[in-house]
């Protein structure tokens, strides 16, 4: 539950923590905002992720006696689901059929009933929309890749440029058209989709016609083999293609045309998916795609991101929060591409917009902050690795090269004295071997109840033993003879460890050495460290100028 203490209206709650208080999904919770005009007023939050004070929402679900029955809706999705299983598309489209046609003999005999009564009640635009919901709703918390996440969605609408009333915007991989219809939702815009599974372009194609689009054409087919509109340009073209697809048709497709920036390598499919967004574009036309943030930096493909770069067209590289989209583990960026005007005259000199809105939470706003952007100029980009990961960029700009130097150089002194401090002081012994004779074993003192495990770590458990004692004989090289196995792999066998026989003074004293020991390594580990990033430090800062070498 969200809570804003500055609030005077109390905690407050989202979209989806009412669903969890009255037990149903969000779309329910979607649909109760649209079909209610007493449905609590947002009490703050953006447009698209509002939130409400949960004691007017507590209050209209008393009222509404909310939760406490399943709404026809539910019932719908529930005989849906038993009828359809994995194949909800297919139903749905065939749900959006039957609406469209007013013709209710088609559905299952559990699902008819159920349509036809709730189409008295809701128009085929809410009730195909609720269906939408629902489904995005089921895949967002099943982390399914099947449909593009709410937010991306909300995402790339904030990112794509502004459009003119006429514009064509396609969607190379559509899914069911949600990615599509949100970017281009205003009627008169033409709307071009291709989409590999038949229930999905056949139900995004339904979707269209119940809001009365008929200005949106989606055809079945694998856009990359079998393109269904080669001679398509368009103003704008939004894509979320598969990630992490090998199997994309590399072999048949060496010599495709669209490959004028590079011919992509087996592993970067996502970058053949760019390149045939951008043979779709008009010159001045754009393109937002939706990528996984490794193909910013993976080397296969740094041959195709320099050609982005030096021509120009790579304008803006967004990275989202995490958490965005849930089928992706890590952040997921937006590319923002355009179509040079005039080939032959790029505009070499702009710069690359890098926004990194990783730290921010998901349902933040996505208007970045002035930190989290910076313009790089292309040559900064033509390196050898050409990394568009918006978050390199931004951490060298931003850094206080010269205070983070004086602090770890100061860090640094500090240990190197200490450490000359921590190592103990040691005397020659009796000899190598000295110590050979009366020992025991470690199993043995375990039997006696004289030594414990914490994290399979022996300690000791009595007062008669010290545990640095115990421990750093543990590491010595003679129990390290005794752990190695024949294959010259180290594996600390404790139980069979032998330490020497001492009485608990003389235990002590060895312990204090053991355990000043420790510390030393500790500080050297820490002294390493601070090197390396001293190292990294002082060469960033001397390539980016912000620091200079002493006259």
């Amino acid at each position: 539950m969200t809570d804003n203490g500055a609030s005077s209206v109390g905690p407050l709650v989202t979209g989806s923590e009412i669903a969890r208080l009255a037990g149903v999904t969000r779309a329910a919770v979607s649909n109760w905002r649209r079909r209610y005009d007493d449905f609590p007023a947002p009490a703050g939050g953006a447009a698209n992720s509002p939130v409400y004070a949960l004691a007017e929402v507590q209050e209209w679900l008393d009222r509404q006696r909310k939760g406490q029955e399943v709404t026809p809706e539910v019932e719908l999705w529930q005989a849906m689901r038993a009828v359809y299983g994995e194949q909800m598309v297919a139903g749905m489209a065939e749900v959006a059929g039957a609406l469209a046609r007013r013709n209710w003999k088609s559905l299952p005999e559990d699902v008819a009933p159920r349509v036809q009564a709730l189409a008295r009640t809701e128009t085929p635009v809410e009730l195909v929309h609720g269906l939408t919901e629902r489904f995005m709703d089921s895949a967002r918390r099943a982390g399914s890749d099947q449909v593009t996440p709410q937010r991306v969605v909300q995402a790339v609408c904030h990112f794509a440029p502004r459009l003119p009333p006429r514009a064509t915007v396609f969607d190379p991989a559509c899914g069911i058209g949600v990615l599509l219809l949100s970017v281009a939702s205003e009627a008169g815009m033409r709307c071009r989709g291709q989409e590999v599974d038949a229930d999905s372009a056949r139900f995004a194609q339904l979707r269209a016609g119940t809001l009365g689009r008929s200005d949106v054409h989606i055809v079945t087919g694998d856009s990359l083999r079998a393109d269904g509109w080669p001679d398509l340009k368009a103003d704008l073209v939004v894509c979320d293609p598969p990630a992490g697809v090998t199997e994309w048709g590399r072999e048949e497709l060496l010599l495709d045309a669209r490959w004028e920036l590079g011919t992509p390598s087996k592993a970067e499919g996502e970058l053949a998916w760019l390149q045939h967004a951008y043979a779709h574009t008009v010159p001045g036309g754009q393109v937002v795609m939706v990528m996984p943030a490794s193909v910013a930096y993976r080397k296969a493909g740094r041959r195709i991101r320099a050609e982005l770069v030096r021509r120009g067209i790579v304008r803006q590289v967004v990275a989202l929060p995490p958490g965005t989209a849930t089928s992706h583990a890590l952040p997921v960026h937006l590319w923002c591409l355009r179509r040079p005007e005039n080939a032959k005259n790029a505009e070499a000199n702009d710069t690359v917009r890098m926004v990194d809105l990783t730290g921010n939470s998901p349902e933040a706003d996505l208007d970045p902050r002035p930190d989290q952007v910076v313009e790089v100029p292309p040559i900064e980009l033509l390196d050898d690795v050409v990394d568009l990961t918006p978050g390199s960029h931004l951490r060298s700009r931003h850094r206080d090269y010269p205070g983070e130097y004086t602090a770890l150089r100061a860090e640094l002194d500090g240990q190197i004295r200490r450490l000359a401090v921590l190592l103990p002081q040691l005397v020659p012994g009796e000899g190598p071997g000295s110590l050979d004779g009366a020992t025991t074993s470690v199993a043995d003192l375990a039997r006696a109840g004289l030594v414990a495990y914490e994290d399979a770590e022996p300690v000791s458990a009595s007062e008669q033993l010290d545990t640095d004692y115990l421990q750093g004989f543990l590491r010595s090289s003679a129990n390290a003879r005794r752990a190695t196995s024949a294959s010259g792999t180290y594996r600390i066998d404790v139980k069979g460890a032998r330490i020497p026989r001492m009485g608990i003074d003389e235990q002590r004293r060895y312990g204090s050495a053991f355990r000043a020991l420790s510390a030393f390594e500790e500080g050297m580990r820490r002294v390493d460290e601070l090197s390396r990033q001293l190292a990294e430090i002082a060469r960033d800062g001397l390539g980016t100028g912000a620091l200079a070498p002493e006259e």
